[in-house]
């Protein structure tokens, strides 16, 4: 089996004025800096992965915060500006979970929304970094908000 030649960074960051130290992102499918697998691959462009999304957690997050945003992407992809693999939102601030291959295999918790990624889709796109290119480094990151509901159009681009 290929293993796609991709580094996962783990990132976690807050939109909060007081930050709460130890917010925390986890996957109980990798660790940071391993690589991934076929799951996380992308279908399509000469990559044929399941395209699911990763398992993730997160635990202690900072206080007032009213819902969560998560965004996968490659500052690797050589396109300039990088590529968006996957983008969040509106996630309700009693998420703190979400299974493998969500929006897929299971449904996205209410009122969540799936942003426009690189490919062109409101969903998650898998890892397919160009043949010979090298090294990936795909960070994910969770966004601790204050606000319950951010008001951007679902066709948005990151």
């Amino acid at each position: 089996m290929k293993k796609i030649a991709a580094v996962l960074l783990l990132c976690s960051q807050a939109f909060l004025v007081h930050v709460s130290h130890g917010f925390e992102i986890t996957s109980k499918q990798f660790n940071e800096h391993e690589f991934l697998t076929k799951e996380h691959e992308f279908t399509g462009f000469g990559c044929d992965g399941k395209n699911l999304s990763p398992q993730l957690s997160w635990t202690n997050p900072p206080q007032g915060t009213q819902s969560y945003a998560v965004t996968v992407y490659d500052p690797d992809a050589p396109t300039g500006s990088g590529w968006w693999h996957w983008l969040v939102y509106n996630l309700p601030a009693t998420t703190q979970e979400l299974a493998a291959g969500i929006g897929v295999k299971t449904d996205l918790p209410k009122g969540a929304v799936q942003a426009k990624n690189d490919y062109g889709q409101n969903a998650f796109g898998g890892a397919c970094p160009p043949k010979g290119h090298g090294v990936h480094h795909y960070q994910i990151t969770v966004y601790a908000i204050k606000e319950k509901q951010l008001d951007i159009p679902k066709d948005a681009s990151a």
